[in-house]
């Protein structure tokens, strides 16, 4: 019985020693260069001219490849080439046809027209549409119905090939975004500016109602001068006007290229009905190919064998260097081989596995927040101890989003262009303690507004000198190492005085909360379509923020619809807004507060109906010009004007908490790449060492149940024992 029990448990031991025992994968998936992580719902699209979702961008930023990247180290946020050979060049063109120079007056401007020349060599992933037979002909189209029968799994085509990107691709997937059956979300917006995808959209859809709803439409059939080929590496595309912001989309996926074979092999009959389609097993030129969507399991992307040549960044921002991140500068990308992606429905047992080291990287959520970060001396997050134990890593980095408290401009009250509407604005502003409203509300996660542009946008003024005076002041008050810099300059601030705010409330004719006109207490309305009960302790939060200036705020929650229609009516008093950035480009925000943008009457985003005529003329110089230190100075004096008329109390700017484990190298936070696969490196032999540690299983229940078994077995055993001796005897 002895030697049963030492055996059991020699096997656990030596089991612990290869592999943890509750390792969620098999030996041969574990070690070697694997990223691996979690989704929570399968992507809907994955088809490059449909999705506009995060959690599908996730994959098709390492999938596809637009002509054009951010630099994921930089900040703020440059563009580069990715399969382009350069920067695209623009020329201009007025309503004659003839050539303008680089600096015309945008109004003279009735064309642009962008070039955009690609790098020779660039081959796409193997994939079936590509495969030839002996004579050279398409392998799969078109496919014998009776051969697709067969077919169950995308993994049974057997057979695969590529070729060269062209710009072909480019100009077909431009076409695609008119294509009715594809119905991408960004149509509309891109028919303002293409010259003529409006009309090939419409005479898509038109041809498209002959056919049936599955059959190959061939779009490169139709008129189309928006985009075109120059040669096999170079095409143009044409936009009307001027809209420098354009660039900012040549990074999108909306913008990558699709090769026309793939939409011919998808197109085909049967193909849908067993979920073979862009949507499902994307094609593209990036550093991954999707080589497995079970997405009731895992998702699984593997190393592109037909990648470019594509090199780790040699230079980034201040810091980077001591932080490692050109640790690897030069060395050929990607550094990991596959990347999985296993089903986790829930965030404790993601949260578990991460901890266990099953996971590479994980946010953190409400209920591991505490776990995971506690509020150093300063107030600014730091991890727990059990955390650097583990060796975890934090990363934070202030989102390029703005939420903002916003005043309806057209109410008689809270809004207009007058000193004592000013001021009653200006008092909220310093009243309404956000700072306060981050560390209940967000943990700690977020930075206070100091105007509407974000931080890593250009325009954003870094330290004191982004300071909004309107609302805070320099505090130098504690002469030491934290308030002094290096040179002497003030580098702390805080917020002004309640007793500023009171000033600015009497001046603007409301002393002590009360009109001192008619004597009536100061009421105001908060529109909101927040529900449930963290929304009700923000309401309280908000009434007692307002009741410090002796003012009633009464709080009118509805549903998200009828707030909408109140927003466009210009009903609403107060509000909560936000936005994030589509690009990251100053633009993409200053127009929130263009008056010819407002709300009431045009339908725009200028949910504040806010309308300066010195704002507006800046503005429309501000959008077309490169990012200069001219362009700063018109920022500059935009942002002054925003801050004096406060038509919206710059709240905060939601911050990014993620944790990694630390044989993770190379993380640093890019909110607006999705590309970032390629640029990770992993340490397998510490992850190992880490699963190890804080997986060892408790062998001391084991021998002790063991034990107990063998008392209970052994009298039973020898009484047995003694009559076979017995018997012997007799």
């Amino acid at each position: 019985m002895a030697k049963i029990a030492f055996a059991i448990l020699a096997a656990c031991v030596l089991a612990a020693c290869t592999q943890p025992v509750n390792s969620p994968y098999s030996a041969a998936e574990s070690g070697g260069s694997v990223l691996y992580s979690a989704f929570g719902e399968r992507p809907k699209h994955l088809d490059p001219a449909r999705s506009y979702s995060e959690n599908e961008y996730v994959f098709l930023g390492n999938i596809y490849e637009p002509p054009l990247q951010y630099h994921y180290l930089k900040r703020p946020y440059e563009l580069e080439p990715q399969t382009a050979a350069g920067m695209p060049t623009v020329r201009y063109f007025d309503a004659a046809g003839r050539e303008l120079p680089a600096d015309a007056d945008s109004a003279r401007i009735a064309l642009s027209e962008y070039e955009i020349r690609i790098k020779p060599g660039i081959r796409y992933q193997p994939h079936p549409c590509f495969a030839r037979d002996a004579a050279g002909k398409p392998r799969y189209i078109p496919m014998r119905p009776e051969e697709l029968a067969g077919i169950d799994n995308f993994l049974d085509f057997t057979e695969t090939g590529s070729r060269e990107l062209t710009a072909d691709d480019y100009v077909y997937q431009i076409r695609r975004l008119a294509h009715p059956r594809v119905q991408s979300p960004i149509l509309g917006l891109m028919s303002d500016y293409i010259v003529g995808l409006k009309d090939l959209a419409k005479a898509l859809a038109e041809a498209a109602k002959a056919q049936p709803k599955e059959a190959y439409l061939d779009i490169n059939a139709f008129d189309f001068e928006g985009a075109y080929v120059v040669d096999r590496h170079t095409y143009r595309v044409r936009l009307k006007g001027k809209y420098p912001q354009f660039v900012y989309w040549l990074a999108m996926p909306f913008f990558a290229p699709v090769p026309e074979e793939a939409e011919r092999f998808y197109r085909q009959p049967g193909m849908a009905a067993k979920n073979f389609s862009l949507d499902w097993q994307p094609v593209g030129t990036g550093a991954y190919y999707l080589a497995e969507n079970e997405p009731n399991r895992v998702m699984r992307l593997e190393r592109n064998p037909h990648y470019r040549e594509d090199f780790y960044p040699a230079e980034g921002a201040p810091g980077d260097r001591e932080a490692g991140l050109l640790a690897d500068a030069g060395k050929r990308l990607p550094m990991v081989d596959r990347v999985v992606y296993s089903l986790e429905k829930e965030d404790v047992p993601y949260w578990n596995k991460f901890l266990q080291g099953y996971y590479d990287a994980s946010g953190i959520t409400s209920d591991s927040f505490d776990q995971a970060i506690r509020m150093n001396a300063d107030g600014e997050p730091d991890l727990t101890p059990d955390m650097r134990e583990r060796g975890i890593q934090l990363a934070t980095t202030a989102r390029p989003t703005l939420s903002y408290m916003g005043f309806n401009m057209l109410d008689p009250v809270v809004g207009g262009l007058s000193e004592p509407a000013r001021k009653l604005r200006q008092a909220l502003s310093i009243a309404i303690d956000y700072e306060e409203f981050i560390s209940i509300f967000l943990n700690g996660r977020g930075l206070v507004g100091q105007g509407p542009i974000p931080p890593g946008i250009f325009g954003y003024r870094e330290g004191i000198e982004g300071v909004n005076p309107v609302v805070f002041r320099t505090d130098c008050a504690e002469r030491d190492s934290r308030s002094r810099g290096n040179d002497g300059g003030c580098q702390r601030f805080k917020r002004r005085p309640l007793e500023d705010a009171r000033r600015l409330l009497a001046e603007a004719g409301y002393p002590n909360g009360r009109d001192a006109r008619t004597g009536q207490p100061l009421t105001l309305y908060f529109d909101t379509a927040a529900s449930g009960p963290e929304a009700k302790s923000r309401m309280d939060w908000f009434r007692k923020q307002f009741a410090k200036l002796d003012i009633q705020l009464v709080v009118r929650a509805t549903d998200y619809n009828r707030f909408q229609d109140k927003m466009r009516k210009g009903s609403a008093q107060i509000f909560e807004w936000g936005w994030n950035a589509d690009y990251p480009d100053p633009e993409n925000f200053l127009f929130l507060l263009y008056g010819p943008h407002r709300k009431v009457g045009t339908g725009g985003e200028n949910a504040a109906n806010y309308q300066n005529p010195q704002f507006d003329r800046l503005f429309e110089r501000m959008k077309d010009m490169d990012n200069s230190p001219e362009r700063q100075a018109v920022i500059d004096r935009m942002v002054h004007l925003v801050r004096e008329d406060a038509p919206w109390l710059f709240a905060f700017h939601p911050k990014s908490f993620g944790l990694r484990h630390g044989w993770v190298k190379n993380v640093k936070p890019n909110l607006m790449s999705h590309n970032l696969l390629k640029y990770r490196r992993v340490d397998p032999a510490a992850r190992a060492a880490y699963q190890a540690r804080w997986n060892r299983p408790m062998l001391w229940p084991l021998g002790v149940t063991v034990a107990l078994l063998a008392g209970m077995i052994w009298p039973a055993v020898a009484a047995y024992r003694r009559r076979q001796k017995a018997t012997a005897n007799a």
